[in-house]
């Protein structure tokens, strides 16, 4: 984690050193102002799963701690990995809640992959436009970022 509490394997930007801001308390933060605030039709929720391979910035992970798995994981084996529990959420053979506690690399895995809400500007840019795409209840195909490879639900 870095000193906003974010892990590197969170979509989310990165802040600037001394930037204390934490996403999920922004918008009801002493900081707040309404000037700065999104429309609410601005924001989006989403949960995701995110197989880390050896071509992600950060190859380590709750599930890998020391990146040995990630780092031995080609992208398209992780876009493989990715593509089969996208069929078995499809198919109705597993939930995506379910699936993201089991397998994402990132710390969002601990609330099923639940990332909140998020305006733009606040994840890496394939990733917002691949979510703000979405209908609610649509899940992507393979979104690539520098964190990994991700399949993404809209929730909100």
């Amino acid at each position: 984690m870095n000193e906003t509490g974010r892990t590197d394997s969170d979509p989310r930007k990165r802040k600037k050193p001394g930037d204390q801001t934490d996403h999920r308390h922004h918008k009801h933060g002493a900081n707040s102002s309404k000037k700065t605030k999104l429309p609410s039709s601005e924001k989006v929720k989403a949960s995701h799963i995110l197989i880390k391979h050896q071509g992600s910035r950060r190859k380590a992970s709750w599930k890998d701690p020391d990146g040995t798995l990630i780092s031995a994981t080609t992208r398209d084996d992780a876009v493989s990995q990715l593509q089969d529990l996208r069929r078995d959420i499809l198919s109705g053979d597993a939930s995506f809640r379910d699936l993201a506690s089991r397998h994402s690399h990132c710390s969002s895995a601990k609330r099923g992959g639940d990332l909140g809400p998020f305006g733009r500007g606040q994840m890496q840019k394939p990733f917002e436009e691949a979510t703000f795409a979405l209908k609610i209840g649509e899940i992507s195909d393979i979104v690539d970022t520098d964190s990994g490879v991700h399949i993404i639900k809209r929730t909100g």
